[in-house]
């Protein structure tokens, strides 16, 4: 849906939405928006990995919530099937139904105001 494009004499970022037909800066993205261009950018650097650089693990620290039901099915798809190309993913997330979705879990749980416990789950 999105391409990437660097404005001309600058460093700037802009969109050019497919789905909307228009080119448009970064800042104008929504959450939701910002979220899947980031991912997208940060999966498209980590493919240049070579012999000498290899990049196999991913964290992805929130955004989420930001997403709507289908770009999070899409999403989650998308990295589903880095891990089984045997790419590890670490994800940091409130969304619930990411729960259901990530076998292997590693949960925080706040116990008191300066204490938590960890559970490890799957």
């Amino acid at each position: 849906r999105y391409n990437l494009l660097c404005a001309p004499d600058s460093f700037a970022l802009a969109v050019e939405d497919y789905e909307m037909g228009t080119s448009r800066p970064c800042t104008t993205l929504s959450g939701g928006e910002s979220f899947i261009v980031s991912l997208a950018l940060a999966l498209g650097l980590s493919s240049l990995s070579d012999e000498k650089i290899k990049v196999d693990t991913l964290f992805i620290d929130e955004g989420f919530g930001t997403l709507s039901a289908e770009y999070l099915d899409t999403v989650m798809k998308v990295l589903e099937g880095l891990q089984r190309t045997g790419r590890k993913v670490g994800i940091i997330s409130h969304v619930e139904i990411l729960r259901e979705r990530i076998p292997a879990q590693i949960q925080v749980i706040r116990t008191s105001r300066t204490e938590s416990k960890i559970i490890v789950a799957g």
